[in-house]
């Protein structure tokens, strides 16, 4: 009788084959079905489970109340034109997540074609609103995981655009931990899920850690430090050296994302001390070098540009860009700085030049402008509350009370009675 004896290369080409099968059925397999792969080969099922002390999310309060930055008409102004008027169908997640963070989870409208905050909400955390937008045609925005409710994101069709900006924008909005979620295939989730699972999933090596530092700085403290799915143990001090790696000009939106989380974790250390004094003292230089480089780089109209961390030479060699690049950096920097001390400031008249600039552009476009541009609008209606140390919508309330729009006896939307 004869033996045939199998090649070493042979035998490791097959045993690579099988282990990549394995690999891809895993990876379509069930959450369930995951779970019990893992319980049997003694990987851990899930993530020990992070309990944040609270129901509702930390808020950072503005410092300032400044008419001379904005006065009550041009605020007014500003949040008629920002409104969420939202067509139903195909309803981008990034817009609805913009306008939730802008005018929170309890916003009212007199006007009906403007989307409540219960109605964004409900759009985000339900899948059936979701399916009632955008159809079976493309993939479902929620998705069961192993420790809880993932986000789909990215630039594909239905997706939120940025890395946990979903959870973010949701947070900032006020929702509780204990909200309700739906995804297509279960009921039961929460808000709480959906936390878990972007602490379980998150990467130190991630390119945006904006939306994660700001979430998760608005749901743990005093907790400085949780476990990723490899054991390795995170904490605020490594999200904020990640939100300062590279030029400042590195981000979304030109850098100021990072710039508002880092600004965020500052505030959030003055209660709490989440960073260690290193850490500290770290994101407070960074931040005095973003002073210093917009105290220089804005433009005589009062605009910045997404250039701004090039400081002088920004106004010496200008960029030929569009506006809403310029709205992005006026709009955003004017949002952390209602949030930051007077140590970090640039001289006074540069903010005031700021706001009147975002002023005047954003009364100056049409709604198709606004609506075409809203994720950058939204933050010239946010920040300029924040200037007024009040909500979008606890200030729209009142105005609304106090100044119901109408027009030859009729009632009509804000939009139209103060369009230019």
């Amino acid at each position: 009788m004869s033996s045939r004896r199998v090649s070493v290369p042979v035998l490791f080409a097959t045993q690579a084959v099988v282990l990549a099968a394995a690999i891809v059925s895993y990876g379509l397999a069930s959450p369930a079905v995951q779970r019990e792969v893992r319980t049997e080969v003694n990987l851990p099922t899930s993530p020990p489970r992070v309990s944040p002390p609270r129901l509702t999310p930390l808020v950072i309060a503005p410092l300032y109340d400044d008419p001379e930055v904005v006065s009550d008409r041009e605020l007014a102004d500003v949040l008629a034109k920002v409104q969420p008027r939202f067509a139903p169908a195909k309803l981008k997640p990034n817009f609805v997540e913009h306008a939730l963070r802008t005018w929170s989870v309890n916003a009212k409208f007199a006007d009906p074609e403007v989307m409540s905050g219960e109605a964004m909400k409900d759009y985000l955390v339900d899948h059936g609103k979701y399916l009632a937008s955008w159809g079976d045609k493309v993939d479902p925005l929620l998705s069961d995981k192993e420790a809880g409710v993932a986000v789909r994101w990215g630039k594909l069709d239905g997706a939120s655009v940025h890395h946990d900006h979903w959870l973010a924008s949701l947070t900032e909005a006020g929702v509780s931990y204990d909200e309700p979620v739906f995804t297509p295939s279960r009921r039961g989730h929460t808000i709480g899920d959906v936390l878990q699972q972007s602490l379980w999933d998150f990467r130190v090596d991630e390119v945006e850690t904006e939306w994660s530092a700001l979430a998760f700085g608005l749901w743990l403290p005093p907790q400085k430090q949780w476990q990723l799915r490899d054991g390795r143990q995170v904490d605020f001090d490594l999200l904020a050296d990640r939100l300062m790696r590279g030029d400042r000009k590195l981000g979304v939106c030109a850098g100021t994302h990072r710039v508002y989380s880092l600004m965020v974790l500052i505030r959030l250390d003055d209660e709490f001390q989440i960073l260690s004094p290193a850490a500290r003292d770290r994101a407070w230089k960074h931040l005095e070098g973003v002073r210093d480089a917009i105290a220089v780089s804005q433009f005589p109209d009062g605009h910045w540009p997404s250039n701004w961390p090039d400081g002088a030479s920004a106004v010496t060699k200008p960029l030929d860009e569009e506006l809403y690049k310029k709205v992005i950096a006026t709009g955003h920097h004017l949002e952390w700085l209602a949030i930051a001390p007077t140590e970090l400031h640039p001289p006074r008249d540069r903010i005031l030049k700021a706001a009147d600039w975002v002023i005047g552009t954003t009364r100056g476009q049409s709604a198709t402008d606004i609506i075409n541009r809203y994720t950058f609008f939204s933050h010239v209606g946010n920040s300029l509350a924040l200037w007024r140390k009040t909500h979008p919508a606890d200030f729209w309330r009142q105005w609304e009370a106090e100044h119901p729009p109408r027009l030859n006896g009729e009632p009509v939307s804000a939009l139209e009675a103060i369009a230019p």
